[in-house]
């Protein structure tokens, strides 16, 4: 509760983000709502809707922008199991909506659209980088439902990986053959990354988020015969524990 934030990231012509982080006096929750500063996140019955009032003010952006709208989420399928990603069962994935539709309505900047979405969780008794090294994830949605590929290592050294396929009804399967290892190029900052995909071979479309210990990009590839955009996240946490990174977070991540 002394470290809560809501991130929002906007691509392309006149992006923005923001992870301006609030402490308990500036957090309210119940089971349906969660007020973050002048933010909030609610479900509504059919949808979860988020109302953002942030600022850019991040160090080297030369002044503050507002990033203000409503985003809605609704789901289309919905899957109630977590799955831990340590024997221990310290640290849980929950794929809440693998399969969703978004609308966007920006009032600063003015931008607006609609598309597909996707909807998970992360939470545990420790924090990620007590846990693991790295990790590797992506998601993509066919004709018939959802695949999601969940890979890394753990702290202890031990790897793991899982591919979940999700069908209309949101309830996942387990394969048990997963699609070979697809390497992709390292981004700027050097960021190793991969995924899964038919052959093994997968192809970087864009890179929206190119950090230090965090990349996020948009892959086209096949998954289980079938042609896919993928979005793909890759994350170092030996890098974000390093003392220079913990320096920089300051000022990309600032206090409200």
């Amino acid at each position: 509760m002394q470290h809560c934030a809501l991130n929002v990231a906007l691509y392309g012509p006149g992006a923005r983000w923001t992870m301006t982080e609030r402490e308990r006096g500036s957090v309210a929750r119940d089971a349906d709502n969660l007020q973050i500063g002048p933010s909030s996140v609610r479900w509504t019955g059919d949808a979860l809707e988020i109302d953002i009032e942030e600022m850019d003010k991040r160090v080297g952006v030369p002044w503050q922008r507002r990033v203000a709208g409503k985003v809605r989420v609704y789901p289309e399928a919905t899957n109630d199991r977590a799955f831990s990603l340590d024997p221990a069962g310290r640290h849980r994935w929950h794929c809440i909506a693998p399969r969703a539709r978004i609308e966007v309505r920006m009032e600063k900047p003015g931008l607006k659209w609609k598309g597909s979405a996707y909807l998970d969780s992360n939470f545990g008794a420790e924090s990620l980088e007590e846990g693991f090294r790295v990790w590797h994830w992506s998601r993509a949605h066919g004709r018939s439902g959802s695949v999601v590929c969940y890979e890394g290592i753990r702290r202890n050294g031990q790897g793991f990986a899982s591919a979940l396929r999700f069908g209309a009804d949101g309830v996942p399967h387990e394969e048990e053959a997963l699609p070979p290892v697809a390497p992709l190029p390292n981004t700027l900052w050097q960021m190793e990354r991969k995924t899964r995909a038919d052959r093994g071979h997968a192809s970087v479309i864009r890179t929206w988020e190119d950090a230090p210990f965090y990349a996020r990009s948009t892959l086209s590839s096949r998954l289980f015969g079938e042609p896919v955009v993928a979005v793909q996240e890759s994350l170092d946490l030996d890098r974000f524990s390093s003392p220079i990174v913990q320096f920089m977070l300051p000022y990309r991540i600032p206090r409200g």
